[in-house]
């Protein structure tokens, strides 16, 4: 398979070109980042934002997962650009111990209102299992309900202003840093909901699950949304985006923690996905689907920042990727699934020209809270 000769990315990334020097298309678009005048942007951006200061009950919403990324956004929106938002938090089952205590220190010393919504979770273990099926992803419920339900909730307050945190052409080329991205229903069903809305997976269950038990997953009608005169942004396309620089200001600005994650050296990434328990599965149907997983990932982020070389890249992929995730069992244990049919239906998602070979799979080392989860995570039932 082809790699990125800049970076280490693979070809078999989503919207991922390569150039006549085999340069991929993301570490063209972050050359092009480099010669933005981010000075103009942030001034812009605070143009922008008088339209919206003191309109309504709340200035914006926040949709914040309490991860770097949502934290760095909520904090930099509340101290530097002096906004009084609605921070919406979708959870999605799966928070870990560390991240439960970052996402309540962060609301109470930011001083801000915090709307919190949990999915029932036995119709979450049936959208998971679908998931696995459909796409070789277990998250559908969380891409969904991330996008769909802040949305939902700025139609509820009329607050017509969602900010987003890092635009996306950091990291795939859907957009380039040129655009004016907006986070609306057509990034939704490109990006967010796997191809399948919440009608279609109502009628792929069992007949248990109506639109009322999905309504979370649904994106607001577009009259609706129009109504409040509704605009989303990414926070990202007005400010540069460097995810470990600004895990360093929330950490000790806020006491922001990292934690160790499946699949990545905690001493590198001690930021990164922090927050859910299942995120090494994840990154491992990644590796069997595509032949990389979040490794990749980080190490193309930091050679095209300058902080890795290639080889180092190569190395680090090598050591780190195609680990069975012990979190795999907690898995497979609530949806009452066997490793044999989960590892099979991950193949039929196999995206060509990769070819897994699964005997040369490892396992990887329990996380030192995975036998805390079953407070958070009911895998009895």
């Amino acid at each position: 398979m082809h790699r990125c000769t800049k970076c280490v990315m693979l070809e078999t990334h989503e919207m991922l070109t390569f150039d006549k020097e085999g340069v991929c298309s993301v570490c063209r678009q972050i050359e092009q980042k480099a010669t933005i005048d981010w000075a103009a942007k942030e001034k812009e951006l605070f143009d922008f934002l008088e339209q919206y200061r003191g309109k309504g009950l709340y200035d914006c919403i926040i949709p914040f997962s309490g991860g770097k990324d949502s934290t760095f956004q909520a904090y930099s929106l509340v101290t530097k650009f002096k906004l009084k938002p609605l921070i919406v938090n979708f959870d999605h089952g799966f928070y870990r111990p560390t991240h439960l205590k970052n996402l309540e220190r962060t609301v109470k010393k930011l001083g801000v209102d915090y709307l919190k919504f949990k999915s029932d979770w036995q119709t979450v273990k049936k959208l998971m299992k679908e998931s696995l099926i459909r796409k070789g992803d277990i998250m559908w419920h969380s891409h969904c309900g991330i996008y769909a339900y802040p949305m939902q909730m700025a139609v509820k307050f009329k607050v017509p202003l969602i900010i987003w945190g890092e635009s996306t052409a950091e990291y795939t080329s859907y957009h380039n840093f040129e655009e004016k991205e907006e986070v609306d229903e057509k990034r939704f069903n490109r990006m967010g909901n796997l191809g399948i809305n919440a009608e279609d997976m109502v009628g792929f269950l069992d007949g248990t699950v109506t639109m009322r038990d999905l309504e979370p997953y649904r994106y607001p009608k577009l009259a609706d949304l129009r109504a409040i005169n509704f605009r989303s942004i990414c926070l990202g396309n007005y400010i540069p985006w460097d995810t470990k620089k600004q895990s360093e200001i929330i950490h000790k600005e806020l006491g922001w923690e990292g934690d160790y994650v499946e699949g990545i050296p905690y001493e590198r990434y001690w930021y990164e996905k922090i927050e859910d328990a299942f995120q090494g599965i994840q990154d491992y149907l990644k590796w069997i689907k595509r032949g990389m997983s979040r490794m990749t990932h980080l190490a193309s982020i930091d050679i095209r920042n300058g902080r890795m070389t290639r080889d180092e890249g190569l190395k680090l992929i090598e050591e780190w990727e195609g680990r069975r995730p012990a979190s795999l069992d907690v898995f497979l244990k609530a949806i009452n699934m066997s490793d044999e049919e989960f590892h099979r239906i991950a193949l039929t998602h196999v995206v060509a020209p990769h070819v897994p070979d699964l005997t040369k799979v490892k396992p990887g080392p329990k996380l030192w809270d995975q036998d805390q989860w079953t407070i958070n995570i009911d895998i009895e039932t």
